[in-house]
């Protein structure tokens, strides 16, 4: 189970990493930034690749961590939330329309965080009952 849970940390890691940097063109993509300039900023996309490598420094390691664990499922949910409100005040088909690797990453990214959110809040419940 430990090698399991291990690949899932390095599953999200690389996952915010390989997206981030493919769907925004390694940083070129103007339209990411342009429906969201707040939380998908050139720096926001960057942050997410570094909460990347944070989920993968800890992967073997993670029993030690519980409370990083804790802070990466909150980091998750925050980040569906903010997904979730985006949707309901914007349309990406327009982004489709546009710019594709822009609108596969509005399309998705909220879900990939909601599942990283059970993944680190299971893990962090289990580590809580050892």
């Amino acid at each position: 189970m430990k090698n399991t849970i291990t690949r899932g940390f390095i599953l999200s890691g690389l996952s915010n990493i390989v997206a981030v940097l493919i769907l925004s063109r390694f940083f070129t993509n103007e339209f990411i930034p342009k429906y969201d300039n707040v939380v998908m900023s050139n720096f926001g996309l960057l942050m997410i690749l570094v909460w990347g490598f944070a989920y993968i420094a800890v992967a073997k390691d993670y029993t030690k961590v519980k409370w990083i664990v804790a802070v990466f499922a909150i980091e998750k949910l925050i980040y569906g939330i903010i997904w979730i409100q985006w949707q309901l005040e914007n349309n990406v088909s327009t982004i489709f329309d546009e710019d594709k690797m822009a609108g596969i990453f509005y399309a998705i990214y909220g879900i990939n965080d909601f599942l990283f959110f059970l993944f680190f809040s299971y893990v962090f419940i289990k580590l809580l009952k050892k």
